[in-house]
């Protein structure tokens, strides 16, 4: 005999010990995915939590300077006509930003749980290798 405690096994148990070891291959590969995930998602909810919290702080940064640009043109012309200008400069900026931004959402790829994808194709692999013992 060569030694190997594998050897004594019948087929069966051999593939019924397969059959555990990639139930549990996969249960835990599922685990890591779903830490993952889990990791991205609380790291993605406080970013968009903070991006929140600037954006309502430059809206009111932003009121005080346009409100200062329209009482400045004010000075050289009517203030209706100041506000106005004021009014279709914001209106042009806040469209280029729609648009740069549409563009770069559909450009985003889905997030997926790269590590475990990665650990996914090894562990196939490994089994592909053995497999053809």
């Amino acid at each position: 005999m060569t030694g190997s405690p594998k050897d004594a096994l019948s087929t069966a148990e051999l593939i019924r010990q397969m059959s555990e070891e990639v139930s549990r291959l996969v249960r835990d590969e599922l685990r890591l995915a779903k830490l993952e995930l889990a990791e991205k998602g609380r790291h993605a909810g406080i970013g968009a939590g903070l991006f929140g919290g600037a954006g309502v702080v430059a809206l009111y940064g932003g009121g005080a300077l346009a409100a200062a640009v329209i009482l400045l043109l004010a000075l050289a012309m009517p203030a209706w006509a100041a506000a106005a200008i004021v009014g279709v400069v914001l209106l042009a900026v806040a469209a280029v930003l729609g648009f740069l931004g549409k563009r770069q959402v559909t450009e985003a790829v889905p997030p997926a749980p790269e590590r475990t994808i990665e650990s996914l194709k090894h562990d196939i692999d490994v089994v592909k290798e053995r497999a053809h013992r």
